[in-house]
């Protein structure tokens, strides 16, 4: 069902493209505030990836980048774990780990919304 349900939604990112496509929703909070959240510009960034353009879906929003790491290490975990049998601790369940994941996500929203070099290098 996991498997059906993630191919359908990249290839809706595929196959339209939400930058000129209604079919996708808009940012709320930018539509409230004019700032730009942690996720603005994901949905343009992943239909770039998908594509094979990774430079420009980065810049559309460079958390791609690091969820892309976070996902694959939890991906490798959970291989270890049920199919290879090894015993491997997941570290991002630890307090550490999710503490730093947020400062770098909040980090990461405040710095996208200083509009001069080189924070806004970071704007969608």
């Amino acid at each position: 069902m996991l498997i059906l349900a993630s191919t359908s939604v990249f290839g809706l990112f595929y196959f339209w493209n939400p930058a000129n496509n209604s079919l996708f929703p808009k940012c709320f909070f930018y539509s409230l505030t004019h700032l730009y959240c942690p996720g603005c510009g994901s949905q343009r960034a992943i239909h770039q990836i998908l594509h094979g353009h990774i430079l420009t879906g980065l810049n559309y929003n460079y958390l791609i980048g690091f969820l892309t790491l976070v996902l694959s290490y939890m991906l490798y975990v959970y291989i270890a774990q049920e199919y290879l049998k090894k015993p491997i601790k997941n570290l991002l369940y630890k307090p550490l780990a999710t503490k730093v994941i947020l400062v770098v996500v909040v980090l990461f929203w405040i710095l996208r919304n200083i509009p001069f070099y080189p924070f806004n290098i970071l704007a969608p």
